[in-house]
């Protein structure tokens, strides 16, 4: 079973889902989360550029998909299409229940697809056990 820390990233413009996932983490020993507001964002911490010059490459990406600038859409298939970066999971947690959606960003090779759950205990439970699926139980390959 793993037992490193691992670096989350989560691609999200709400302030309020952004606050519930910091809560729902909180006193984590298995993780620390990191954010951005949009795919432009998103994309210059993954590459390290302009004021992400020292982020850490994240172990898993929490991505929303609707999103200003660049969608989540476009930010999956940026990173899945980056040889640097493919390796890194991505789990879409988004509202969308869309068939559609869900689709398309399997197409993509997200690595799961989650509806955030709209009860505040499931969506602290959801986002903990993503947390705890990712950080104890899933093995990735070396950064």
């Amino acid at each position: 079973m793993n037992t490193r820390r691992i670096d989350i990233l989560q691609v999200e413009d709400s302030e309020g889902d952004i606050r519930l996932t910091q809560e729902a983490l909180k006193g984590s020993t298995l993780s620390c989360l990191h954010h951005v507001h949009d795919g432009v964002d998103a994309m210059a911490f993954l590459h390290q550029d302009g004021p992400y010059s020292d982020a850490p490459r994240p172990d898993l990406i929490l991505l929303d998909l609707n999103m200003p600038r660049k969608d989540g859409r476009e930010v999956l298939a940026e990173i899945k299409e980056a040889d640097e970066l493919k390796s890194i999971p991505v789990v879409i947690f988004t509202t969308s229940d869309a068939e559609r959606d869900i689709a398309t960003c399997y197409r993509l090779h997200c690595n799961c697809y989650i509806t955030k759950p709209m009860q505040l205990a499931d969506f602290f439970r959801v986002v903990q056990g993503v947390e705890k699926y990712w950080g104890t139980l899933v093995r990735g390959p070396a950064s």
